[in-house]
């Protein structure tokens, strides 16, 4: 028997009414969502400030890394030349200390100990001691690519020395490389007169060698070079007198007893293959 329209709209009415009320239907993205949610929620770090041990500025324990197998320190003055004897003698071949200022051309203990209370010097710790200097060069120009080496010195106990190398300085504590050059070129090459370093010519080298003024204590040279024209000089070779090297104001420093340089002997050499 067929049924009417209205029969089939009221059969499908019961049977709603059987299954209770609709529910709604769970999408994709509410699926995505909430596992999203859940993932957080689980893995959030509890409140026990892991976190921020990571952040530390140091380290638990400080000794991450090897022990070094020294520990020298620098000794840059002494109160008196005595106490820098005191000091030199367990840490040094008495025959090496002994030949200072005695040896021609070597400068003595009074010497270093001048060196040190200037600043201009420092002593590592160590068996044997490292004498560390920073030192200004200037090689000095002249006509038909020349260049001004000092070929000896004659010192105040009447010897001499080879040197035949530029105009060079030990610096003094905090000067610049421009002030050393200044000084060096008042000192040594006698009066002011005007200095003009070439742009681009400065160069700083390291060299370590045993020290020719103090016999078995080796040195470390910091070298700081420069190329500087310097009007006024002569053209001949030529022999220039240094002043005292030190102040002593009120006569305390003994600098009589030092070994000092009197005069500086310049020669003009070549420079390469093409002077004229």
């Amino acid at each position: 028997m067929s049924r009417t329209p209205e029969s089939l709209n009221n059969a499908q009415n019961n049977t709603k009414s059987s299954l209770g009320p609709a529910k709604p239907i769970t999408t994709l993205p509410d699926l995505f969502l909430t596992a999203v949610s859940l993932l957080f929620l689980f893995s959030s770090p509890k409140p026990n400030h892991t976190l921020f041990r990571k952040f530390r500025p140091f380290p638990p324990n400080p000794r991450r890394f090897p022990k070094m197998t020294t520990t020298s320190q620098s000794r840059t003055s002494f109160a008196t030349p005595q106490a820098l004897s005191d000091w030199l003698k367990p840490r040094l071949s008495s025959d090496s200390l002994d030949s200072w200022g005695v040896k021609p051309g070597t400068k003595n203990l009074h010497n270093l100990w001048l060196e040190l209370s200037e600043g201009e010097t420092s002593l590592v710790d160590s068996s044997p001691p490292l004498r560390t200097v920073n030192v200004v060069t200037v090689r000095i120009l002249g006509k038909g690519n020349l260049v001004l080496v000092e070929s000896r010195q004659e010192l105040s106990d009447g010897s001499f020395r080879d040197r035949f190398r530029p105009l060079s300085e030990k610096m003094k504590p905090h000067e610049t490389t421009e002030e050393a050059v200044a000084r060096a070129v008042k000192e040594e090459l006698g009066s002011s007169r005007v200095v003009r370093i070439v742009p681009g010519s400065y160069r700083k080298k390291l060299e370590e060698r045993n020290s020719a003024s103090y016999p078995g204590l080796p040195a470390r040279y910091v070298l700081h070079s420069v190329d500087a024209w310097v009007e006024g000089l002569p053209e001949e070779d030529f022999v220039t007198e240094e002043k005292e090297e030190y102040e002593d104001v009120d006569g305390t420093r003994g600098l009589e007893k030092a070994v000092s340089v009197r005069k500086h002997y310049w020669e003009w050499v070549c420079s390469d293959s093409l002077c004229s």
